[in-house]
């Protein structure tokens, strides 16, 4: 019904159930708003970095748009985090140990990059659905008559 701790109208909620119903927002709706934030104690790891987030479903969708590969979003999550990486270290050593530090950080980009693969996935459904209403309405065009002959005589 809404965001947690809001107030609710519980009439208008008994009023008109549906529209609450259908209004309500899904867990992997809500997750998707979420943003990963480094811990404080590793946040000090990469002190020398001004930013540390990668937005994976901003670069996405400008990828897409862009006519790109969708796997130039890791390939630039790999380039950021590499960057954060050296920016903190000594020598290439230090980056390796700090790459280790990551793996929080990685299983949310990895896991928001499949969600948006999966939305290209949506896409095409939503493609494969125009294109067979468009087929069915043309195949209702061209066979009507004899259909409906056919039905007449049974």
């Amino acid at each position: 019904f809404g965001e947690w701790g809001i107030d609710l109208d519980w009439q208008r909620i008994f009023k008109s159930p549906n529209y609450y119903l259908d209004s309500i927002i899904t867990d992997e709706e809500i997750e998707s708003n979420f943003r990963y934030e480094m811990p404080d104690e590793l946040r000090l790891e990469f002190q020398n970095s001004k930013e540390v987030y990668f937005d994976v479903n901003k670069t996405y969708v400008e990828s897409i748009r862009k006519g790109e590969s969708s796997k130039v979003v890791l390939e630039r999550s790999i380039s950021q985090h590499a960057k954060i990486c050296i920016e903190n270290s000594e020598d290439v050593f230090d980056a390796l140990i700090l790459s280790k530090k990551l793996n929080d950080d990685i299983d949310f980009r990895i896991n928001r990059y499949s969600k948006c693969i999966s939305k290209s996935t949506h896409n095409f459904l939503s493609w494969l659905t125009d294109d067979y209403k468009k087929r069915l309405r043309s195949y209702l065009r061209e066979n009507f008559d004899k259909i409906k002959e056919t039905i007449a005589v049974n």
